[in-house]
């Protein structure tokens, strides 16, 4: 799969947040967005969605414009900004609810995602009881769940524990060496260091490459 963003800008109430931002993002690499609140990274994931239209610009899926067609990005899921799920539903419950829309997996794959992200001990607890950190843990669980080609994740790591925030950037690695698109935005320099093969920096409503990643992942 190969994203192509072609001279894409977007306003809200004629206030510039992206302008003539082009970009290529392909598969087996994880890309990372870097830059201040506000600058506009949560805008271009949602664009790259389908969520928001872009005031000029395409946004091509493997030279398909979904501008165009008026469509959602295809074989695609995210976690952008806060996650939000049913409140009076367990963690199980919630993400059993979102299979059941495409019935692509069962029981026992919802199970081994949950394992994934250490959210298994409180899969069984009602999602108005979680805290940020297993609020997070079942945004990314929706995400990885389906096996998508593509992942997009905003922020993800807030509020979780070290030691699962680094047992998910091992599942991302992985996903990557299998041919997954992801793309991070994070303003931890861990997340930069140890995920992502290039970087791109928000400034001003401009995007461009920051640096790019040659050491090997282990």
């Amino acid at each position: 799969m190969v994203i192509k963003l072609e001279n894409l800008s977007k306003e809200f109430k004629g206030v510039p947040v992206l302008e003539d931002v082009n970009l290529t993002l392909e598969s087996g690499h994880i890309y990372g967005f870097v830059g201040p609140n506000g600058c506009g990274k949560s805008v271009l994931l949602k664009i790259i969605c389908g969520f928001y239209q872009p005031t000029t610009g395409s946004v091509l899926f493997d030279g398909e414009d979904i501008i165009k067609k008026a469509s959602f990005a295809p074989d695609t899921r995210a976690l952008i900004e806060r996650p939000s799920f049913i409140p009076y539903l367990t963690g199980y419950e919630n993400l059993a609810s979102l299979a059941n829309i495409q019935k692509k997996i069962g029981k026992k794959e919802i199970e081994e995602t949950l394992e994934k992200v250490n959210l298994t001990k409180d899969a069984n607890k009602k999602y108005a009881t979680y805290s940020l950190g297993m609020k997070q843990k079942l945004g990314i669980a929706q995400v990885l769940m389906e096996d998508p080609a593509i992942m997009l994740f905003d922020e993800p790591f807030n509020g979780i524990e070290e030691d699962t925030v680094i047992k998910i950037r091992k599942v991302l690695l992985e996903e990557a060496k299998k041919g997954k698109l992801i793309v991070v935005a994070s303003h931890l320099k861990e997340d930069i260091e140890v995920l992502v093969d290039q970087v791109y920096k928000f400034d001003g409503g401009h995007v461009k490459l920051w640096k790019e990643e040659k050491k090997e992942k282990k």
